[in-house]
């Protein structure tokens, strides 16, 4: 169960302040709040003199305007996205128009599978189709600057082109939203899925960074710990749903009744796509049937 995962949710930085977090790193939180954004965006500035700016943000004037007081006299050599969600990549084109700086990331906005017949992506007012960075990278793919590297780790699961970003002088990572220190990430068909979300945890499972810097909310300390917290919390769900079918649920209606007890109602159609993500899953190791593709109105039920 997610109470079993060791969350931290004191983080008290004023959205628009510029704190120094490591000797590299520097973090303005945006301001939109939200119950899926935690206090908001963190935006991260890499380096001194010619800085890279990762996370951008929402298109909010006050937050732009707040990164570009803050990296006054310097140059801005790259604008970094980890994926294209509205709260992360829109803010990339003002920035570029007033830096100059190249964009990055893994590409533009790419769902994990298409939408199946009849379906509705009930996430898509989220996603940011604008983006289409000038730089793409690829798993190991690396970016510099005077004192500080950047090297790309392909983590597909909460949208299909999400990159962590490994900082080689600090030994930290930025995990975007793949792992957070205040709450589970999303895992949301048709743009996420998580036979995807699952191996890579499991790849930065096997990393050594023992900080992580996520895209909401504060650093994740131990992370490769944390780690196995978040896929043990996977395991612990999915079995969740193998016993709530096996009580004769059927439905991702009843299956979210069940599991998520006392849910925030804005929550729950997010919560009714982790279910349908996990059943994806579930049907793809041929563990759960259901007749034609998994869906969000579907009827399944155990293979025994």
């Amino acid at each position: 169960m997610s109470a079993d995962i060791p969350f931290s949710r004191e983080f008290d930085a004023p959205a628009g302040q510029v704190e120094q977090i490591t000797p590299l790193v520097r973090r303005i939180v945006a301001p939109n709040p939200s119950p899926f954004t935690f206090t908001g965006t963190c935006t991260y500035i890499i380096g001194h003199r010619r800085v890279a700016i990762l996370d951008p943000g929402p298109d909010l004037p006050a937050h732009i305007d707040a990164l570009l007081h803050a990296v006054k006299g310097e140059e801005v050599s790259h604008i970094i996205a980890t994926h294209t969600h509205r709260d992360h990549s829109p803010a990339a084109a003002p920035l570029k128009a007033a830096t100059g700086a190249r964009t990055v990331g893994a590409g533009p906005h790419e769902a994990a599978r298409p939408l199946h017949i009849g379906e509705v992506n009930r996430l898509d007012a989220s996603v940011d189709t604008d983006f289409n960075p000038d730089l793409t990278l690829l798993h190991g793919d690396t970016i510099t600057g005077p004192g500080w590297t950047l090297s790309a780790i392909a983590t597909p699961g909460h949208t299909a082109n999400h990159l962590a970003f490994a900082l080689a002088e600090e030994g930290l990572l930025f995990s975007g939203d793949h792992v957070m220190a205040w709450a589970t990430s999303i895992v949301a068909p048709p743009d996420g899925a998580m036979g995807d979300y699952i191996r890579s945890l499991e790849i930065l499972g096997h990393r050594d960074e023992q900080l992580y810097l996520p895209g909401h909310g504060g650093p994740v300390q131990n992370a490769p710990s944390f780690v196995k917290h978040y896929l043990d919390h996977r395991m612990a769900r999915e079995a969740a749903i193998l016993r709530g079918l096996d009580r004769n649920a059927s439905t991702i209606q009843e299956l979210v009744r069940g599991i998520y007890i006392g849910l925030d109602p804005r929550l729950v159609d997010a919560a009714s796509l982790t279910v349908l993500a996990h059943l994806e899953h579930l049907v793809s190791e041929e563990r759960v049937f259901t007749e034609g593709d998994p869906s969000i109105t579907g009827h399944y039920r155990l293979i025994r």
